[in-house]
């Protein structure tokens, strides 16, 4: 089962013209932003292979951003710094970003798709799908844009800090990033709030006690 215009269309026959599909990447890694992407569709919209990133591959998906790109409405693209995750916490951090990619939105939508968060604090009328991103076209498209932005984001990382490998995990929990982690203690985008990244930071202090005696 592939994404349908089915919430854009219930939305539109309440009135609201511009509908926005908001979605982001990135809240389970230890390094790096998370990044929202919102994206306004035209009606019939059509791109074969759209779908929820997690079920695309890694080439199929730059072809699909580049094709969202020249044929949406709009695309809004926002991100939360590890700094960010680490003052507010993931799920706050996660609103922010959606919030940074709505007013980067042009034009300015009028309803808003959200795959399963909610923004408060957007004046905005909203509704919240679960496991959104595979059923709602907008939301997965914003699945795809926020992916692709992630991870090209992370290969720019991977060339300020090689030894991390990470344009290979993109910062998530692998057993490879564990142990780089490990060997190398956190980077200056690692969330030091998650607790792989605490767990190192506390064996370095501990470390740093034992030599002081």
């Amino acid at each position: 089962m592939e994404p349908t215009e089915y919430f854009e269309e219930e939305a539109r026959r309440c009135g609201y013209r511009l509908v926005a599909g908001l979605d982001e990447a990135g809240r389970g890694p230890l390094a790096g932003p998370v990044v929202a992407a919102a994206v306004l569709l035209p009606r019939r919209f059509r791109l074969p292979g759209l779908n929820d990133s997690k079920q695309v591959g890694e080439s199929e998906r730059e072809r699909l951003a580049e094709e969202i790109l020249r044929r949406a409405t709009g695309v809004g693209i926002g991100l939360a710094s590890p700094d960010e995750i680490d003052a507010m916490n993931i799920l706050e951090a996660s609103r922010l970003a959606m919030i940074r990619a709505l007013q980067a939105l042009i034009p300015c939508p009028e309803f808003l798709l959200t795959d399963a968060v909610m923004l408060p604090t957007v004046r905005l009328p909203q509704r919240a799908i679960i496991k959104g991103d595979g059923l709602c076209l907008s939301i997965a498209a914003a699945s795809i844009m926020a992916k692709v932005t992630r991870d090209r984001l992370m290969r720019d990382y991977h060339r300020r800090y090689p030894h991390y490998n990470f344009e290979v995990h993109k910062g998530y929990p692998t057993p490879e990033h564990l142990a780089l982690l490990a060997r190398y203690g956190p980077s200056a985008i690692h969330r030091r709030t998650f607790r792989p990244v605490q767990a190192v930071l506390g064996l370095q202090g501990s470390r740093a006690a034992g030599s002081a005696v």
